[in-house]
């Protein structure tokens, strides 16, 4: 259910990468909106600044210019510290390559959002069994990643990006690896997730992907491009 206030909210956001030699602007005054429970598909060409935008709304990176509230808290001038611990609390993210450890399990993997947030041990267990059963892969919790198909590894970083309860999911081509049914699948559990009232940015290329959303952005040259009706 698609709630009046708004979530996010950025005013003129820009983001401009500079070098001794170029001078690159990925973002530029930007004007966006996302209501809490809304769903909203981010399409436009390759490099037109869709994942720079990701990466400003999940508080990864830091805007140039221009206003960025999350949540009714003006983020422009957060410390570091700050900026992680609104990440950690309330923000999830699935990317195009999953980004799994190696070295861990399928249980340790999707607790880590958890550990580094300071859930107890007993909270950590619990939350990871029960996202782990609602996705059907709580067989697979002492496995490792390379044990797993690409659609199970994507369910997996699915489990760890929601296992946190996030107010907003960021995902950046979450489908581009997977086949058709894999993909389908992904884009069904992120339907259930928004209709248990959670927010959902996507950048996608797929119409079939964008199809889900509520409502499709369209980026080209870091700006907010309004087609024709």
């Amino acid at each position: 259910m698609i709630m009046d206030r708004p979530l996010l909210k950025t005013e003129q956001l820009t983001r401009i990468f500079q070098s001794e030699e170029v001078r690159t602007t990925a973002v530029r005054a930007l004007n966006l909106q996302i209501k809490q429970g809304e769903f909203v598909a981010v399409m436009g060409p390759s490099g037109c600044g869709k994942s720079t935008l990701l990466h400003l709304l999940g508080l990864i990176d830091r805007l140039t210019s221009g206003t960025y509230q999350f949540d009714g808290t003006d983020c422009h001038h957060l410390s570091e510290n700050q900026m992680t611990r609104i990440r950690r609390e309330h923000v999830g993210f699935i990317f195009q390559h999953n980004n799994l450890v190696e070295e861990l399990t399928i249980q340790e993997n999707v607790e880590l959002p958890l550990f580094f947030a300071g859930f107890r041990r007993k909270e950590r267990r619990s939350r990871v069994k029960e996202i782990l059963q609602r996705l059907r892969m709580e067989h697979r919790a002492s496995h490792y990643p390379s044990q797993l198909s690409g659609g199970q590894q994507q369910r997996v970083a699915f489990a760890r990006a929601l296992v946190n309860e996030p107010k907003l999911l960021l995902a950046d081509e979450p489908t581009g690896n997977l086949d058709s049914r894999n993909g389908t699948a992904i884009l069904d559990l992120m339907e259930e997730h928004n209709q248990r009232g959670g927010s959902i940015i996507m950048v996608t290329h797929s119409l079939k992907d964008a199809s889900y959303a509520h409502r499709i952005v369209h980026m080209q040259d870091g700006q907010q491009i309004y087609p024709e009706a």
